[in-house]
């Protein structure tokens, strides 16, 4: 019990543990008194303050020796994060990947993920992430246009995904109809003709995950991402009810 004992507990215990041997004291110098008469009334008075001091002496040497543990060593001591190392490891994986050069790097701890990238990098509200090596002239695609564009898309490990340019063929889709990963159209939504740039895109803005989709779980995607051309769009009428849409 002593070992469990901490300094709110000594104060309780100097709270009413005197207050029992008071009762007793008392008892004890009202009968002796009534038997001889011979000890006056301010002696019980000395009585109480000698048991109260012997008390409290009693209390600080014992939670002197049986200091009280502290919680500090009650839980397990945790490692220090190595962030040099996962990093380092990060790159010898992005390498067997054949990752770009200047690819991110993404160290997870637990639910959390911190996104290593160069100075140059922007991130926006949203948590997007780009970079732009090319700027591309005229201006940028407006809903119902459509953009014309090639890209090669990577996991966090840098290992490649997905390549239109593997494809032979660049990708064509409408902007505004909601065909596009969130983060994807956000990211392409204000470059130029001619651009290029590398979208990191965060799982809030990513694409569903399950077994009916091709991503099993919420992770970061990146993107390089070439948009060759933005086109207008219009629906033409050709007979009766049928008609399409001609982008030029």
């Amino acid at each position: 019990m002593l070992l469990l004992l901490s300094s709110t507990s000594s104060s309780s215990l100097m709270q009413s543990f005197p207050l029992k041997f008071l009762c007793a004291v008392q008892g004890q110098g009202e009968s002796t008194h009534r038997s001889t008469n011979q000890k006056p009334k301010n002696y019980i008075v000395q009585d109480e303050k000698v048991l109260r001091r012997k008390l409290m002496i009693s209390v600080l040497v014992s939670t002197c020796v049986f200091p009280t543990l502290s919680s500090h060593a009650k839980t397990k001591s945790i490692n220090p994060y190595n962030e040099k190392r996962v990093l380092q490891q990060n790159k010898n994986i992005q390498k067997q990947n054949n990752a770009p050069d200047d690819f991110p790097n993404f160290i997870r701890e637990g639910f959390e993920v911190k996104v290593i990238t160069p100075d140059n990098y922007i991130t926006r509200d949203s948590g997007l992430i780009y970079r732009d090596y090319e700027v591309g002239t005229g201006d940028c695609p407006k809903d119902g246009q459509q953009v014309t564009f090639h890209y090669v898309g990577y996991n966090e490990s840098g290992r490649r995904i997905d390549s239109t340019y593997l494809q032979g063929t660049p990708a064509k889709i409408r902007m505004g109809n909601k065909a596009l990963v969130p983060g994807f159209e956000e990211g392409i939504r204000d470059m130029k003709a001619g651009g290029k740039r590398r979208i990191i895109i965060p799982p809030d803005l990513g694409p569903p995950v399950g077994p009916s989709t091709f991503f099993s779980s919420k992770q970061f995607e990146v993107f390089d991402v070439e948009l060759l051309s933005i086109q207008s769009c219009e629906r033409r009428v050709i007979v009766g009810f049928y008609s399409d849409v001609v982008c030029t």
